[in-house]
């Protein structure tokens, strides 16, 4: 799940958490059990139909998501490719982006506090204590809104980069983006601190 939550209320907004993310496992499930192309096509089109029910700015947010992992994609294709397994040159890449696109999804209509909320009730049906269950929820809930936040100060700082540079970034903005990482980490620690958190 890489996306943050979308600013403006959509009708999946008022979606319970718990329904959502029951959704998002039977559809994974159900995703990775489709061997024809025809029937990953369909689920494609159903999720695409989806994003624009909830607005043209919102499928673009999804859109968005999609930029990290199409290079993933795409090495998974060529790799079958040169393999020899045509089909599966484009069935697994399909996969991959129906999973991020459906996941995608349920965290662009679902609030933190709802994601906390849920992990809490969940580890509660396991018999987890209170005080492991809220800092589990915690970390789950942030984990899950860290990596957007991430994503999008690596693309500025290799935007920052190929405005003074002619040559690709690379590895280059590994270190700073992992010093901001840092930096963001302690931030949070002590917000968390400052709240009475541990």
């Amino acid at each position: 799940m890489i996306a943050a939550s979308f600013d403006r209320p959509t009708w999946a907004h008022a979606v319970p958490a718990a329904a959502k993310f029951a959704a998002l496992l039977i559809f994974t499930l159900v995703i990775l059990r489709l061997d024809g192309l025809q029937a990953l096509g369909l689920c494609l089109l159903a999720l695409v139909g989806l994003y624009l029910s909830c607005g043209p700015a919102f499928a673009m947010a999804g859109l968005r998501a999609l930029r990290g992992i199409a290079v993933v994609a795409g090495l998974i294709a060529l790799w079958h490719l040169a393999t020899g397994r045509t089909e599966a040159a484009m069935a697994l890449p399909l996969r991959l982006i129906l999973a991020v696109l459906a996941a995608t999804f349920v965290t662009l209509t679902t609030r933190l506090d709802e994601i906390a909320a849920l992990v809490d009730r969940v580890l509660a049906l396991l018999r987890v204590p209170a005080v492991t269950r809220r800092r589990l929820a915690l970390a789950i809930a942030l984990t899950i809104r860290f990596v957007p936040v991430l994503r999008d100060k690596g693309a500025a700082l290799a935007e920052a980069w190929r405005a003074r540079s002619p040559r690709r970034p690379g590895v280059r903005i590994a270190l700073p983006l992992a010093l901001i990482a840092i930096d963001d980490a302690e931030r949070v620690g002590e917000a968390l601190r400052a709240r009475g958190g541990a």
